[in-house]
């Protein structure tokens, strides 16, 4: 098993390249949901936290009301996988959801993106009653390149 300081960097060079991931919940019966989004990953040097533009509606929000874990899964053609598995919190702290408007609207596509310019009613700042933002702490990361696969190794994993 890795430390998360010997995962981490490689885990956010591919999610970001990949960009987007398919997001699992569980709802009120314990049947797993996905949905596609976008986290933007920083790792700091000690932890490694995701964040979410959303909304904080919907199957989505009854799904992490019932259960605050979620698993997120990218994928690429070249079959570069990374997952993180996650204790998810919605946060609606003013100072935070500037914080993560601005993560968004500075990155370079296409990581980044304008988020006011979604198309989202009432979504129009990090100050919106629309906009929420939903926080991805880890408990489990995993990283496995299509040329390790492709050679028989065994994926790099981290576990709090």
């Amino acid at each position: 098993m890795l430390a998360l300081s010997e995962i981490a960097p490689t885990f956010v060079d591919m999610a970001h390249r990949i960009v987007w991931c398919t997001v699992s919940t569980v709802d009120g019966d314990n049947r797993p949901r996905s949905r596609v989004l976008h986290p933007f990953w920083e790792w700091d040097g000690t932890g490694l936290t995701g964040w979410i533009a959303t909304m904080r509606t919907g199957p989505k929000k009854a799904h992490l009301d019932h259960s605050a874990f979620t698993a997120c899964n990218y994928w690429a053609q070249n079959h570069d996988t990374c997952l993180a598995e996650c204790r998810a919190s919605w946060v609606q702290d003013p100072a935070v959801k500037e914080r993560v408007w601005r993560l968004f609207a500075d990155a370079p596509e296409p990581l980044g993106y304008d988020p006011g310019g979604i198309g989202v009613p009432g979504w129009d700042g990090p100050s919106s009653p629309a906009f929420s933002v939903l926080r991805l702490d880890p408990w489990r990361v995993r990283v496995l390149t299509g040329e390790q696969l492709a050679g028989g190794k065994k994926a790099a994993v981290w576990r709090e």
